[in-house]
């Protein structure tokens, strides 16, 4: 039998999620419990104008002592939730997990072996399971982000990452509101020179719900985002 991990804090950022914030609390609250001592689940409403909220609020009435729920209105953004999540996390191993139901939370066994030696795991996916757009944009950014940022991951936007609290404190303030925001770790954590490390995960097709990364205007955001973290990055004090 595998042993315990001392804690760790969990997150998920959720928007118009209402139809997979059950079954994906749920499961990771089991899992929680079967991997850590101490754990607790963040549940990140980023404004939704669905169920969302009232199912991540009556989720938390069944377990107060482990989960909790974290809402802002209106829609911010991607990063604007993670930032919630890092923010308002507890313990010193915190990862997060993509509210749509597309990854098995189970494989964290797969990050917390890697983050003995890390300080940041992120996930990238064996076969992505979703839009032919959304891998075209996944590649333009990876593209993207080794001309302005110089650095190169196999899966940048993989929604499944698991941080030592020290290296999130190292690279705040985190400024990005929208998709953005995980180059902008990653940018950052390569300029601290924290070690990252990359391991694989199943992608499964969304079963309910939108996805809202081929959105023109988070397109756009993120473009005009990237300027501002390059700029940042080069020009100003963080």
């Amino acid at each position: 039998m595998n042993k315990k991990i001392k804690e760790i804090s969990i997150f998920f950022p959720f928007w118009n999620e209402e139809k997979n914030v059950e079954n994906v609390v749920k499961k990771a609250a089991l899992i929680a419990g079967q991997k850590a001592l101490d754990w607790e689940i963040l549940m990140i409403d980023d404004g939704s104008s669905d169920k969302t909220l009232s199912l991540c609020r009556k989720l938390a009435r069944l377990d107060p002592e482990h989960l909790r729920v974290i809402s802002h209105k209106p829609n911010r953004g991607y990063g604007a939730a993670l930032r919630e999540g890092f923010n308002n996390s507890s313990y010193d191993l915190i990862i997060f997990n993509d509210g749509d139901g597309q990854f098995d939370f189970s494989e964290i066994d797969k990050f917390t072996a890697k983050i003995k030696n890390a300080d940041i795991v992120i996930g990238f996916r064996k076969k992505r399971r979703d839009h032919p757009t959304r891998r075209i944009l996944m590649n333009l950014l990876k593209i993207w982000d080794f001309i302005f940022f110089r650095f190169y991951f196999t899966d940048i936007d993989c929604g499944f990452k698991l941080f030592r609290k020290s290296a999130i404190e190292k690279i705040s303030p985190l400024k990005s509101e929208g998709a953005m925001i995980t180059t902008e770790i990653l940018a950052k954590a390569r300029n601290k020179g924290l070690r990252i490390a990359e391991v694989e995960v199943t992608h499964y097709p969304r079963l309910f719900g939108n996805q809202s990364g081929g959105n023109l205007r988070v397109i756009l955001r993120a473009i005009k985002e990237s300027f501002a973290l390059w700029w940042g990055l080069h020009y100003a004090r963080n």
